[in-house]
């Protein structure tokens, strides 16, 4: 009993292990989150392989083949490993976001330890390369992918999903038990996003996209919803962010002549955060493929820790986390017409719109802050301790 006693006493050690992308959201969350909880140390184990999403593209796309990206990966494990050997005793291994081909090395090296290790899996690597169309360019590349991360799956102790929907299809798809699964929802920083004290301007009412240009995310809706209010001037679309989709919506734009629509690129993180807090209503996601169905993506979640009205897509997994009316307005997916209607309830119902940014800002803050984050972890990780 002594012993069970000083081990609960005895601060959580974790290693944050993996070629995980350093600035990526998820893995900058849950490692402040982490380090954040009382009586936790995590060290960190990183070392980089992927240079950009245009790199992990091309690579996946049959760049991969080159001798030179393999000569790349060595070195990168190597560094890993060289790494690994330096990092003081530990208590759990976790992977970072993406980290499924991470886990044949992390196998080793906690056989090694005789430690337990968890997964972060978040998203499928194989279904996120289906969607973008690489598995269609290269189908040897998609085979390899799959296995490698049907592998994958299948090493660590713990496997950390997003929600059920997620869950589901990893079970069915790799044959995985379902005991092997925790749940980590998503969030945001809200060190980075949170209310700002912005005054909303009052000759127009504001409506902010931001992110990455992909299908997924459904941009035609917002589009389509813009030329549909195309004669309510008051009513004005702001873009922000880059990517795959975005010169095909700007000709679409220059092709209507639509007013009520500004495309900003990347722009400094104090220009979108003024942006966002100076939008009546944020946009999320409008597509409908698995992944978009499969996630609540980070600007929705960056949307409500702005303290900001938030319009998305209605799915299930968006359902069980958050209420429709209460904390954000969920509309039918792919459908142009509704987005408007939304956005015209919105600005003309101020009460409903203040007090939905309300309601899911306090959610936000109370189950996927940074610090609830962290907590969700700890608890999942000490499950396989």
């Amino acid at each position: 009993m002594k012993d069970e006693g000083s081990q609960e006493q005895r601060p959580l050690r974790i290693c944050y292990f993996g070629t995980y992308r350093a600035n990526y959201t998820r893995n900058r969350i849950l490692i402040q989150g982490l380090q954040a909880q009382a009586n936790v140390i995590v060290y960190e184990c990183h070392a980089q392989l992927w240079h950009s999403i245009e790199d992990r593209v091309e690579q996946a796309s049959g760049g991969w083949k080159n001798p030179r990206f393999w000569g790349r990966v060595m070195l990168t494990y190597w560094r890993l490993f060289r790494s690994h050997h330096h990092i003081p005793e530990y208590d759990v291994m976790l992977i970072g976001y993406p980290g499924q081909f991470d886990s044949y090395l992390a196998r080793l090296l906690t056989w090694w330890r005789r430690k337990p290790m968890a997964l972060d899996i978040l998203m499928s690597l194989y279904l996120v390369a289906e969607e973008r169309g690489l598995t269609q360019k290269s189908p040897f590349t998609a085979k390899l992918i799959f296995q490698l991360e049907k592998g994958g799956l299948k090493l660590p102790n713990l496997l950390i999903s997003e929600n059920s929907a997620y869950e589901t299809y990893y079970r069915e798809r790799y044959h995985l038990p379902a005991d092997r699964f925790q749940r980590v929802p998503h969030g945001a920083d809200e060190t980075v996003y949170h209310p700002r004290p912005l005054t909303l301007p009052t000759d127009t009412f504001r409506v902010t996209y931001h992110g990455t240009y992909l299908p997924s995310h459904g941009l035609d809706v917002i589009i389509g919803a813009a030329l549909l209010l195309r004669e309510q001037t008051d009513i004005q679309f702001h873009f922000y962010g880059s990517g795959p989709e975005k010169e095909r919506l700007e000709l679409i734009v220059l092709g209507e002549n639509l007013k009520n629509v500004t495309f900003h690129g990347f722009v400094s993180r104090d220009e979108l955060l003024n942006g966002l807090a100076q939008s009546h209503v944020i946009l999320g996601v409008f597509g409908t493929t698995r992944q978009s169905h499969y996630t609540i993506q980070n600007k929705v979640w960056e949307g409500l820790a702005m303290g900001r009205a938030v319009i998305s897509g209605d799915s299930a997994v968006v359902r069980e986390a958050l209420m429709h009316q209460k904390h954000l307005y969920l509309i039918k997916r792919n459908n142009p017409q509704a987005l408007a209607e939304a956005i015209g309830t919105l600005k003309s119902e101020p009460e409903l719109r203040e007090a939905m940014a309300a309601a899911g800002y306090n959610h936000f803050l109370a189950n996927n802050s940074v610090k609830a984050l962290g907590a969700a972890m700890v608890t999942a990780l000490r499950t396989i301790l």
